[in-house]
């Protein structure tokens, strides 16, 4: 009885609510049963997908998908998924055409790589390879994008990306190179250093972290340091992100406004600016006496974020011998005008 009641009352509801379209205690009219499969989602404005046309004034005004006439029909979606819909809803968006296809043909690109990166790994781990690759550059410079593009897909159990803190008062009693030894390549494994013991020969010195005798100490033994690995068989690719100092305070004011990525700036980068011709005087100190034959310093214009992450990606394929190279469905041979290696006649490093 009770069960039947409840369904009378069910009903009687509904009808009632067909007649006269009683509101509930928010002041919002109630849904039948058919409607509450309806959900109602505020259409944003005018260039999203869906126009509501206010029939008394013949203008496009704002609608709820779900209310009468404003139900994305099968033939509604039907025409956004053919690609003169989908180029029309982008164009309505004002979305630049050209940027959309450009970051298609970076996402393709990468994946391609990606794939030979795996590859790769796998050469390294079974030809018991120990590879380390440095990502040097100023701040903002895309240094930690690029590694996560990397390490994205590879095995972690065979790769690490190092990005150490501060030393502490025991590290600072240590030999320098002392902490980062620690931190080398094993057999069979690829290590990523996000800013490594070339720290000392920029930040450092340019923040008043270290005194002149240590930073020149640095200098001169950091060259018999990399020797000794390359003799013990260790690989170092050592690049250098470039930027400009235009396209460094854009990327810094894109992290203030950005509570995602606030966590980024630091103390150092917020002076970054202000020290930009120190930074670049001891930068140029750097590579004319750490620059060598057995470890070079690769530079990589890095204004363009995803160009420097694909030909950064090319040039450690291109460089080391992987099985599987030559079967490679893509360029691996990296772009001059992104990639360079360093040499002591470049006027402009910054661009």
């Amino acid at each position: 009885m009770a069960a039947d009641g409840q369904s009378n009352g069910k009903s009687k509801g509904r009808k009632e609510r067909a007649g006269s379209d009683p509101v509930d205690a928010l002041g919002q009219k109630e849904l039948s049963d058919d409607e509450l499969e309806i959900i109602p989602t505020a259409v944003p404005r005018e260039g999203d997908g869906y126009q509501v046309v206010d029939k008394s004034g013949g203008g496009v005004a704002a609608g709820v998908i779900g209310s009468v006439g404003a139900t994305l029909t099968e033939e509604d979606l039907r025409r956004i998924n053919t690609p003169r819909g989908l180029i029309q809803l982008i164009k309505s968006k004002n979305v630049d055409l050209e940027e959309v296809r450009k970051t298609l043909l970076y996402e393709q690109e990468l994946r391609q790589l990606q794939v030979e990166l795996v590859r790769l790994q796998r050469w390294v781990q079974g030809d018991g390879q120990r590879i380390a690759i440095l990502v040097e550059g100023r701040d903002a410079a895309g240094k930690g994008g690029t590694i996560r593009r990397f390490t994205e897909h590879l095995n972690p159990r065979a790769m690490r990306v190092v990005a150490l803190p501060k030393p502490t008062d025991d590290e600072r009693g240590q030999w320098y190179f002392q902490r980062y030894i620690r931190q080398l390549p094993n057999k069979g494994e690829i290590v990523f250093f996000d800013r490594s013991w070339y720290n000392r020969a920029v930040v450092e010195p340019v923040m008043g972290f270290c005194s002149k005798k240590e930073h020149q100490r640095f200098l001169q033994q950091v060259t018999e340091f990399e020797h000794m690995l390359y003799e013990d068989g260790v690989t170092i690719i050592k690049f250098w992100f470039s930027i400009s100092k235009e396209e460094q305070a854009k990327r810094f004011d894109a992290r203030r406004q950005n509570p995602l990525k606030q966590w980024k700036l630091s103390p150092v980068d917020e002076k970054a600016q202000e020290m930009w011709d120190s930074y670049t005087r001891f930068k140029e100190e750097m590579f004319g006496k750490t620059h060598t034959t057995f470890s070079p310093w690769i530079i990589v214009k890095a204004n363009d974020k995803q160009a420097a992450r694909l030909e950064s990606l090319r040039y450690v394929l291109n460089l080391l011998p992987y099985k599987g190279k030559d079967e490679a469905q893509i360029r691996l041979t990296p772009d001059p005008n992104v990639i360079t290696r360093f040499h002591r006649k470049m006027a402009e490093l910054d661009f």
